[in-house]
């Protein structure tokens, strides 16, 4: 693109149109990547504290080991 279809991009109003366009773009892209990553930060979070999480051995009986026998 020479420097005049710049000019007469410029003042006809496509260039500022596009560049819009393309900042929306970016933003949109930004904000997925981020949701990811933090939506991975949870899940990992979520996991570590299942796994310490401390087991009530109300429930472990005789009777609820076998009851479906």
């Amino acid at each position: 693109m020479t420097e005049q279809e710049m000019i007469q991009l410029k003042y006809s109003g496509e260039l500022s149109i596009m560049t819009d366009y393309i900042n929306v773009s970016v933003q949109a892209i930004g904000i997925l990547i981020a949701g990811i990553i933090i939506w991975r930060l949870i899940i990992r979070y979520q996991n570590k504290k299942l796994s310490t999480r401390f087991k009530s051995d109300y429930f472990e009986s005789s009777y609820s080991k076998h009851w479906r026998k």
